[in-house]
């Protein structure tokens, strides 16, 4: 059986794996590292241990209209860990931030902490991190576009924008 895994890349990365519609792994992965870019490297090779060849990926892409000096660390953690996925031989479907929403909630612009009930109401999942939250909700996409899985109308929607 496929499993299917969800990454949102951060300072602490969301890292959600599902196997047979079941959580199999749900962590937040960090790092003690300071310097970067060596932080980043630390926190793309502790993901890439969890990953197996037949893993179908998905993560979170990047969030361009955002500002401000963390822009340039989600980039560098962003690229770095799709650096060791493609050189470890993984392939990975980008899923846009507004599409991971709106697969979770309907809407492309909900804030983070709205998230929480629509993904515990559709999928019964929670958790107090808003990175494996996201993670969780990557890994459903890539077991969407696998899997006959029955999806409402918002969410067909939102996967033609990755598909």
């Amino acid at each position: 059986m496929k499993r299917y895994v969800g990454i949102d890349p951060s300072t602490k990365c969301g890292l959600v794996i599902l196997k047979d519609g079941e959580v199999r792994t749900a962590l937040e992965i960090k790092t003690k590292v300071e310097e970067d870019p060596q932080r980043f490297m630390d926190l793309a090779a502790q993901i890439r241990k969890h990953i197996r060849e037949t893993d179908i990926i998905c993560i979170e892409g990047f969030s361009y209209g955002s500002k401000g000096r963390g822009v340039s660390t989600q980039y560098g953690i962003g690229w770095l860990i799709r650096v060791e996925l493609l050189k470890n031989g993984y392939s990975y479907t980008d899923v846009p931030p507004t599409t991971l929403k709106k697969f979770a909630s309907g809407k492309g612009n909900t804030k983070k902490d709205e998230l929480v009930l629509p993904i515990y109401k559709r999928w019964g999942f929670e958790s107090n991190s808003d990175n494996i939250r996201d993670a969780y909700v990557l890994a459903q996409i890539a077991q969407s576009l696998h899997e006959d899985i029955e999806l409402t109308a918002f969410q067909k929607e939102a996967l033609k924008k990755i598909v």
